[in-house]
């Protein structure tokens, strides 16, 4: 079953699905991000080449013909064709709808009120259907 990660309180989602991309990567898993739209791919993509100056992340958007070679993959469309489910960081605010074809999910919670509370949703929605959950809170250890 599916094993859902809630991270709250998350200043710059950006910048936290950079991080986690890069330790995936590190640990050779292979990851989905999963944005809101199209201009956050586009900026996930961007920060994604900027995220440190020794750092190398190779990535694609869904789609792409080097998609199956590549550890991770951007998208703001839940139904696009994916080459693996292996992990999914979902910087939505919704549920994303391929959910249960993963081994394992991110959900990426900011600080801003409206997203914390989708969040929570998510989260009831999730514990409802038994996936097994675990919450991490930024900042607080």
């Amino acid at each position: 079953m599916t094993r859902i990660d809630f991270h709250t309180n998350i200043a710059d989602k950006l910048s936290y699905a950079c991080r986690l991309a890069r330790k995936a990567y590190a640990s050779r898993a292979r990851v989905v991000v999963l944005a809101e739209s199209e201009e956050q791919a586009a900026a996930l993509d961007a920060a994604l080449w900027t995220l440190s100056d020794t750092d190398f992340i190779p990535h694609v958007p869904a789609g792409d013909p080097l998609a199956p070679q590549t550890p991770v993959i951007i998208t703001a469309d839940d139904d696009a064709p994916l080459p693996h489910y292996e992990m999914l960081v979902n910087l939505t605010r919704r549920t994303p709808g391929n959910v249960d074809r993963f081994a394992r999910v991110f959900e990426i919670i900011s600080t801003d009120e409206a997203d914390a509370a989708e969040g929570r949703k998510r989260y009831v929605a999730y514990k409802k259907q038994d996936y097994p959950l675990t919450h991490f809170v930024a900042g607080q250890s």
